[in-house]
């Protein structure tokens, strides 16, 4: 039985619907692939409603969803909490006016962008993608909504990996995190 045609419930572990793909995108990286979650009815409602779980109650105006996975899982959340959806983008994906930050990549950088009125002052901003890894981009956005003078609430994910530090770097930053699962030693 695969992913698709496996029952999920409330009891059951959002790692038997992530599918681990060897050497991918390079040798020794073990990808965690979140589509098959993604793509079962029930899991996906199950991850939405447990990544917005802490959240819920706040005064959330906006979901922000790094691109790209953060816009499937983003748009849900956002949905689920009333609030509205901000694509935070790579940068030359986004018409007219916008602010941009820089980040390390593991070979070189990137740059993630957002609309310069995407948030007013004092709004609160709820970040959500579908990885955590070394926290590099999710640090970007952040950096992103406070210049905006938006304030984050917390960033969801459905997975970490804490051995690559990403966890420790947003909360060095004072952002509350909330991941459904972690896999150690990615």
């Amino acid at each position: 039985m695969n992913a698709a045609q496996k029952p999920f419930g409330w009891g059951d572990d959002v790692r038997d619907y992530i599918r681990t793909i060897p050497d991918f995108p390079k040798p020794g990286i073990q990808f965690r692939d979140v589509m098959p979650l993604f793509g079962h009815p029930r899991g996906l409602r199950a991850a939405v409603d447990r990544l917005v779980q802490p959240f819920a109650g706040l005064r959330i105006q906006h979901v922000a969803g790094l691109e790209a996975r953060g816009f499937i899982i983003g748009g849900a959340c956002a949905h689920q909490l009333s609030a509205g959806f901000l694509a935070m983008r790579k940068q030359g994906k986004l018409p007219g006016p916008r602010l941009a930050q820089s980040y390390a990549l593991e070979y070189g950088e990137a740059v993630l962008e957002v609309h310069d009125d995407a948030v007013e002052a004092g709004e609160q901003v709820l970040i959500v993608d579908d990885l955590l890894a070394t926290g590099g981009t999710a640090e970007a956005a952040v950096k992103l909504i406070e210049r905006l003078g938006g304030e984050v609430v917390g960033a969801a994910f459905v997975v970490d990996l804490p051995d690559l530090g990403g966890r420790a770097r947003l909360e060095r930053m004072g952002v509350a995190v909330h991941t459904l699962c972690a896999y150690a030693g990615d």
